[in-house]
């Protein structure tokens, strides 16, 4: 018997052999995905470092949703969690580069480099726009950073926008008023100083962001959790790990127009007060311009120009970024700034011209504008 055993002994200490193998192959998977990762974002980073599509762009968004930590819901947990440890490796791998640490870095950034949101290719362009002393200021707001960390042109088009605007507006003013435009130079300073307010936002608001926000507290209500969840631009590129719905795109469409029918009704008022203030002033000094010049009518003006602002010109900007600007001629002209500038500044011309075409028509529709004031029409966004 004891030799019956001792011949069967050597066959236990034989059938953990395959665990060990097993126990070997997985420690050697382990380890590929750091060299992996290195090579993947060494690959992208240039193509990332002037493109508006951080992340590759593969994720194009809607399906999932966005919660308030910036991961989507969509797909399982298990895919956002990869998502978020790639996100953060690529992250430390550009700051490793850089010599740079968390420490030195805004501390949103750095929570969010820390949650996993942002991809390398995110802190590739903050460290390059970091380098310019007026980046940098603009950088301490947090509206600006967030815009141009999804755009590094987005401060050259705000002032293709603005500059677009004051010409326009100017050379539409000369030709209503001709001989007058001198005489009336303070309708005209009121006339331009509004419209460059609102050409501003028009490129601020529609602008696409990487979303750095903090989660709102548990006790917020579901309307303000979901107006939070929404990206600023409806047709934004999502980053890696991150996808909107289409509830969620369209939400931000609601919510930007909110905000520019404010922007586009204060403005008018402004605007429209301060014109009728001169021409009152004119017509006490002048008693012979008492019928020649007309007060324009506040509030239905200004009404009616944030409507058109909520509607057309939202719609028309949101586009304009998300769809034309970021989705077809970043990708194509990332490496060619200049011509890719050209270009924008060429169909943003074309969109105020369009604008003002649309805003003829409308104001005719709504009646705030009579026939003869058509015929030389001011430019708007």
């Amino acid at each position: 018997m004891s030799t019956a055993t001792s011949l069967f002994t050597p066959f236990p200490p034989f059938s953990p052999l395959p665990k060990t193998t097993s126990k070997f192959s997985t420690t050697f998977r382990l380890r590929l995905p750091s060299p992996i990762t290195t090579l993947r974002h060494r690959k992208h980073s240039p193509f990332a470092a002037f493109s508006t599509l951080p992340g590759g762009g593969n994720n194009s968004g809607g399906g999932g949703g966005n919660n308030d930590n910036g991961k989507g819901k969509g797909g399982s947990g298990g895919g956002d969690e990869n998502a978020g440890d790639e996100n953060r490796k690529e992250a430390m791998i550009v700051l490793a580069e850089a010599g740079r640490s968390m420490e030195t870095l805004p501390k949103d950034l750095a929570a969010a480099i820390q949650a996993g949101k942002v991809p390398g290719s995110v802190i590739d362009r903050f460290l390059g726009l970091e380098k310019s002393d007026l980046m940098r200021w603009l950088m301490q707001f947090d509206g600006f950073k967030e815009r141009l960390l999804a755009d590094d042109l987005f401060f050259a088009k705000v002032f293709i926008e603005c500059g677009v605007g004051i010409f326009t507006k100017t050379a539409a003013e000369y030709e209503r008023r001709r001989e007058n435009f001198f005489k009336e130079l303070e309708i005209v300073f009121a006339d331009v100083v509004m419209a460059i307010i609102a050409d501003f936002m028009l490129v601020y608001l529609p602008a696409p962001t990487v979303s750095l926000r903090p989660s709102l507290a548990a006790s917020a209500g579901v309307i303000s959790k979901f107006f939070h969840s929404c990206p600023d631009n409806a047709f934004q590129v999502a980053l890696h790990g991150t996808s909107y719905s289409l509830l969620q795109r369209l939400g931000a469409v609601m919510r930007n127009g909110a905000k520019l029918f404010a922007v586009g009704t204060t403005s008018s008022l402004v605007g429209t007060a301060a014109t009728n203030a001169l021409i009152n002033a004119k017509k006490a000094v002048d008693k012979s311009s008492v019928d020649e010049i007309e007060n324009v009518p506040i509030l239905s003006t200004s009404v009616a120009y944030g409507v058109y602002m909520a509607i057309s010109s939202n719609l028309r900007y949101q586009v304009l970024a998300g769809v034309i600007e970021q989705r077809m001629l970043e990708p194509l002209l990332h490496q060619h700034k200049f011509l890719l500038s050209t270009i924008c500044f060429a169909i943003r011309t074309g969109n105020t011209y369009l604008g003002s075409l649309l805003w003829v028509d409308y104001a005719r529709l709504v009646g705030i504008q009579k026939p003869q004031e058509e015929e030389n029409p001011v430019l708007v966004s």
